[in-house]
């Protein structure tokens, strides 16, 4: 039960975010939080991570809820054995994933806003960020196993 609050917590923090953007600015507005390197923007993203596969929506679609049903059984089926930290980072990208579908099915594109000008081009959401803490808790959980096994 914990898991799926955990989830249901950055699914619920995800879908405020793109509700507040989509009630404040309009599509392609921005607005500088600090100065010319962090700003929230507006983006209708009809693809995937950097904007790759605009407009490919549907195969998306289906690749997404075949990843989150995928991790949900391999989580379901190893959460025994799983460490803290690679449960974490499989609740992170669930929660990731779940909330870029609800927006692909809801509105039939993702809402982005977090536009960091300073470092490169690409907006993204909270869900983005979700999935990659997931990742990276993964692989520092798989950096450190290997440590382990090397010393013991």
């Amino acid at each position: 039960m914990l898991y799926i609050g955990i989830v249901f917590i950055l699914v619920f923090l995800d879908q405020l975010s793109k509700y507040k953007i989509d009630n404040w600015l309009v599509e392609g507005e921005t607005y500088p939080l600090i100065g010319e390197f962090f700003h929230l923007t507006y983006v209708k993203n009809r693809g995937i991570a950097f904007g790759m596969f605009q407009g490919k929506l549907d195969i998306i679609s289906i690749l997404t809820i075949v990843v989150i049903v995928g991790v949900i059984i391999y989580f379901y089926k190893n959460r025994k054995t799983l460490s803290f930290l690679e449960k974490m980072g499989y609740l992170f990208i669930l929660g990731g994933a779940i909330g870029n579908i609800i927006d692909r099915v809801y509105r039939g594109f993702v809402i982005d806003m977090i536009d960091f000008r300073g470092i490169w081009v690409f907006v993204f959401n909270l869900a983005d960020v979700w999935i990659n803490i997931g990742v990276i808790l993964i692989i520092l959980d798989s950096l450190f196993d290997n440590k382990r096994k090397k010393k013991n």
